[in-house]
């Protein structure tokens, strides 16, 4: 069984008799043999769907990049040669060249 995602729903041979009375501002399920085939939408509904599926992808990018400015790289090396100058020989046998 197929997940019908939308209200209304036509089938493709009433569609083709009148494609413009379901040119809504609802997005309508086409079926084929009862099951759907594709989804017909409004240039309108279509172009919200795509703004909300790059703001979603946008917040994925800012959420998963790391640009740490100049700052914030020095500040991490000057830590990590801090971390570096205090370890003793049990911690640093773990590492070889």
């Amino acid at each position: 069984m197929h997940k019908i995602l939308v209200e209304k729903s036509v089938s493709i041979t009433e569609l083709r008799k009148n494609p413009a009375r379901y040119l809504s501002g609802e997005p309508v399920a086409v079926l084929s043999n009862n099951r759907p085939a594709g989804y017909m939408m409004s240039p309108e509904v279509f172009e919200a769907i795509i703004d909300a599926l790059q703001q979603r992808e946008k917040g994925k990018e800012i959420a998963a990049s790391f640009q740490p400015s100049a700052a914030q790289l020095r500040s991490i090396a000057q830590r990590g040669n801090a971390l570096i100058a205090d370890a003793n020989d049990e911690l640093m046998s773990e590492f070889s060249q």
